[in-house]
C-alpha cells in the first residue's frame, strides 16, 4: 500500500481516482486546489503525487515546480491534452510521468508502478551493489543512489537519478530514445519519447557546467543518448 497526494479539481474524476486506487490498496489523500495540495504534501507526506495540471487558482504546473524546490517525491501528471504544451513543460519543471485522462485505474496503477519501481532502492538493481564511481567532477554513488557533484549532493528526481545510474553503467555506449524509454518508464509509445528528452534537459542543468555543451550526457543526433566520453 502507498500513501498518494490526488490534486484533482473534477469531484467526478477525482472519486473515480480515490476508487480506482483504494481498490488496489492505496491510501489516497484528495484535494481539489493547488494550494490544499502543497498543504497536504507536508501533513501526509505521500509517496506520490497524481497532479492535474488544469487546476483554479495556482496552476499544476506551478504546483510542480513548488513541490520540486523542496521534494524529490515522484509526480505523476494527469492532462486532458497528450499533446498539450503543458505537459512537456511540466514534464520540464519536474515531473516523472504523465497520463492522458480520461485514464483507467489500471492505466493509472501501471504508471504509478512504473515510476515508484525508479524510486526503490530495492529494485533499482543498475545502481546497488556497485559502490562508487568518480567521473571528471560527479561522483556517482550506486550503493547509496546519490549523485555528488564538487562533494556537494544533488537534488535528482527519481528519473534523472535512474537515467544516469543507467546511461552511466556503460559508458560511451549508446541507447536509443525508445529504448531508454521502455527500460527506465517501462513504456512502449513511441510519442512517449518526449519525456527522454524533458528528463536529460533536466538532468543536464544539474550536472553539467554548460547544458548547452553537454560533457556527461551526450546527444547521438537522431537516434539518441550516452555517457560521455570525457574530453581528455
Amino acid at each position: 500500500m502507498k500513501r498518494v497526494l490526488l490534486i484533482e479539481d473534477d469531484p467526478a474524476v477525482r472519486r473515480g481516482i480515490v476508487l480506482g486506487l483504494s481498490r488496489n490498496g492505496h491510501e489516497t489523500e484528495a484535494v481539489a486546489t493547488g494550494e490544499d495540495g502543497l498543504d497536504a504534501l507536508v501533513a501526509i507526506k505521500p509517496d506520490l503525487v497524481l497532479l492535474d495540471l488544469m487546476l483554479p487558482g495556482m496552476s499544476g504546473l506551478e504546483v510542480c515546480r513548488r513541490i520540486r524546490e523542496t521534494s524529490r517525491v515522484p509526480i505523476v501528471i494527469l492532462s486532458a491534452r497528450g499533446d498539450d504544451i503543458d505537459v512537456v513543460i511540466g514534464l520540464e519543471t519536474g515531473a516523472d510521468d504523465y497520463v492522458v485522462k480520461p485514464a483507467s485505474a489500471a492505466v493509472i496503477e501501471a504508471r504509478m508502478r512504473a515510476v515508484l519501481r525508479r524510486v526503490a532502492p530495492a529494485q533499482a538493481d543498475i545502481g546497488t551493489g556497485a559502490g562508487s564511481t568518480a567521473v571528471g567532477d560527479l561522483e556517482i554513488d550506486r550503493d547509496a543512489l546519490i549523485v555528488r557533484k564538487h562533494g556537494e549532493e544533488l537534488p535528482l528526481a527519481p528519473s534523472e537519478l535512474k537515467l544516469l545510474l543507467f546511461l552511466s553503467a556503460a559508458p560511451e555506449r549508446t541507447f536509443s530514445r525508445q529504448q531508454l524509454l521502455e527500460d527506465i518508464w517501462e513504456h512502449s509509445y513511441y510519442a512517449d519519447a518526449r519525456l527522454v528528452d524533458a528528463c536529460v534537459m533536466r538532468l543536464r542543468s544539474k550536472i553539467e557546467e554548460d547544458p548547452r555543451h553537454p560533457v556527461y550526457v551526450q546527444t547521438v543526433r537522431g537516434f539518441g543518448y550516452r555517457f560521455g566520453p570525457l574530453p581528455v
